[in-house]
């Protein structure tokens, strides 16, 4: 076995299953389950909030999630294949024709929304 194989071997089984890893795409709304350890009490917070970047594949995929506390900007990039993030729900599909969504930043108020995802547009994320 050459280290090629060996690497892909080592990192397929830090892989989530396909079954906890939602098909969401850019644009959507989700709910991120993060596991927050203080001292040696473990507790789950929910994090939601709009997904305007997905990049990386395999176990270095990132995504970036912006939600706004307080009339201020927060962004939260996640591992997502990282022990911390518990699950991951889909709340609303957003339909974004592009494939980040920096121009978010810019927004404020009622533009800042998407559109919902229209019923009949087949758009998966593969």
């Amino acid at each position: 076995m050459n280290i090629q194989q060996t690497v892909e071997s080592l990192v397929s089984a830090q892989l989530k299953p396909e079954s906890e890893v939602p098909n969401f795409s850019v644009g959507d709304t989700l709910n991120i389950h993060v596991r927050i350890i203080e001292g040696e009490k473990e507790r789950i917070q929910v994090y939601q909030g709009v997904l305007i970047a997905d990049k990386g594949r395999g176990v270095n995929r990132m995504i970036t999630v912006r939600r706004i506390v307080a009339n201020e900007g927060v962004e939260r990039v996640f591992p997502l294949h990282s022990p911390r993030v518990a699950k991951i729900e889909i709340v609303r599909r957003g339909d974004a024709r592009r494939s980040k969504l920096y121009f978010l930043r810019d927004r404020v108020g009622k533009s800042r929304r998407l559109r919902d995802q229209r019923r009949g547009l087949k758009h998966t994320k593969g």
